[in-house]
């Protein structure tokens, strides 16, 4: 099986830490040059410093903030210039916990511009490079709402479904350049933003920490919560060259949870 990213490059966001500083990390390791893209510099000079160089590979950082598309864009445009871009790992922090009907409009306005708005951005900037190159893939951290709505996570839910089938329209269109674009479908994973989730939750009910930790743990048929190095596997695997006919679909990491196909 052909894993090799020796000579690519990989775009990999909200990188300094978690599922994206996993799968950045993972994705040095099997040769790939990483350009991290995250707000904080000196957590992204920390994030650069640690991933593998051994092959020789060259790696660098952007700073860019998801709530302002705009800046964004145009410090993409000028970073990616002359250089070659054959990944995209498009993972963004997600939306405040809470029931749909109590939110506001500008929650939904605010996560569509940091979600589907910013991801079109990365792509409308790289596609081109990829089309080049003959070598192209955009992977998309969403969730595994977009199959099965999670309970008090109501903005989220409806963000990720429509940055779901953005991510499906654009797997029809750009596969005959041999660009394919997936999406990863994380459950609950030993992260900052499942601490935060938990916090809130516990904060509302009163349940210990523990107590909602091992709720979630329990309502996976493997009885655990994911490691981010479990979700950044699965983001490689479909960065490779092994991964070539594979091409708008979901892939769920929740340990079986997802009570759907």
């Amino acid at each position: 099986m052909n894993l090799d990213l020796t000579g690519k490059t990989a775009i990999v966001c909200g990188s300094t830490q978690g599922i994206g500083l996993a799968a950045a990390t993972e994705l040095s390791q099997l040769g790939a040059n990483l350009i991290l893209i995250a707000r904080n510099e000196e957590k992204l000079q920390t994030a650069c410093n640690g991933l593998d160089a051994t092959k020789g590979q060259n790696h660098n950082y952007l700073v860019a903030d998801f709530s302002k598309p705009e800046e964004l864009r145009e410090r993409l445009t000028a970073f990616i210039e002359d250089k070659s871009v054959e990944i995209l790992v498009n993972n963004t922090g997600g939306p405040a916990g809470g029931p749909v009907n109590e939110a506001a409009t500008d929650e939904f306005t605010a996560a569509f511009n940091q979600h589907l708005i910013c991801n079109h951005i990365l792509v409308q900037g790289v596609k081109d490079k990829m089309k080049s190159a003959g070598y192209g893939r955009i992977i998309n951290v969403i969730s595994t709402s977009v199959k099965q709505p999670l309970a008090n996570l109501g903005v989220s839910n409806t963000i990720r479904g429509a940055v779901a089938n953005w991510s499906k329209t654009l797997a029809n269109e750009l596969g005959q350049f041999n660009i394919t674009v997936n999406n990863v479908l994380p459950g609950a994973t030993n992260t900052v933003r499942l601490k935060s989730i938990i916090e809130n939750k516990a904060a509302k009910t009163g349940k210990s920490f523990d107590a909602i930790l091992t709720e979630m743990s329990n309502a996976s048929p493997m009885l655990r919560i994911a490691q981010p190095e479990e979700v950044a596997n699965a983001i490689a695997f479909l960065a490779s060259p092994a991964a070539s006919y594979i091409n708008g679909i979901n892939v769920p990491v929740d340990g079986g949870r997802t009570k759907s196909l």
